[in-house]
């Protein structure tokens, strides 16, 4: 005959059985997130170039045709850590290359080469793997065909996670976070030239589109694209 004493010693133990087997499933869902993701780690930047930055102001000239030369993962390294690398560490936070409104970085940056697209992380400074397809010529049919994208053997997609900072600032935010963008783009031109390398901006392109091809997150605003290239 079953007392109630036992019954509640098998609900006990029925529910320490089901946290456990949660537990179990959890542990093994991030563990087969982790192996899925593909992290690339940089090679260290470089502090020190070889010209001016006065020189690099000079030079500095849209280019829209490049040669069918890769990139190395050297100069890969030294453009996304000119564009949003960390260059010291607070606290609470880390300091960027870029200057950004309550030191809030609600910027993304997706690169796009032959041998897939990637997400840059400056925290470790490393790269991303989100797939393996060569993205460049849907990237440029979805910017009105313009084949710099098309031939650069990088192109670096600059986004905005407008939520990051109009929590802070509201609407305002916006502006803080188009501001910031340019910071980067600059610093990613100029880096280009001391490298030397060319670049365009590009801004002309349907937003939709490219969220599309670069399988965006809904909040990931694409907002300026630089191929770059010799």
């Amino acid at each position: 005959m079953i007392t109630m004493e036992s019954l509640k010693r098998y609900k006990r133990i029925i529910i320490i059985f089901i946290i456990a087997a949660g537990h179990v499933l959890f542990i093994t869902k991030e563990t087969m997130l982790m192996a899925e993701t593909k992290l690339i780690q940089l090679p260290e930047p470089l502090n020190k170039g070889n010209i001016y930055l006065e020189e690099a102001i000079f030079k500095r000239r849209s280019q829209r045709n490049f040669k069918q030369k890769d990139l190395s993962l050297q100069q890969i390294s030294q453009l996304l850590w000119a564009g949003q690398g960390i260059t010291a560490e607070k606290r609470f936070y880390s300091l960027r290359t870029a200057p950004s409104a309550g030191a809030l970085y609600p910027i993304e940056i997706y690169l796009l080469a032959k041998n897939g697209l990637f997400r840059y992380l400056p925290n470790g400074h490393k790269l991303e793997s989100l797939g393996e397809q060569d993205l460049r010529g849907a990237l440029a049919d979805s910017s009105s065909g313009q084949v710099a994208i098309s031939q650069a053997p990088v192109n670096i997609v600059i986004c905005a996670v407008y939520s990051r900072v109009t929590s802070k600032y509201g609407q305002r935010g916006i502006r803080y976070a188009h501001i910031e963008i340019g910071h980067i783009a600059q610093n990613i031109h100029l880096q280009a030239v001391a490298l030397g390398l060319g670049s365009v901006p590009i801004g002309a392109f349907n937003d939709e589109e490219v969220k599309k091809i670069l399988f965006l997150p809904i909040n990931h605003e694409p907002l300026y694209i630089i191929p770059v290239g010799y």
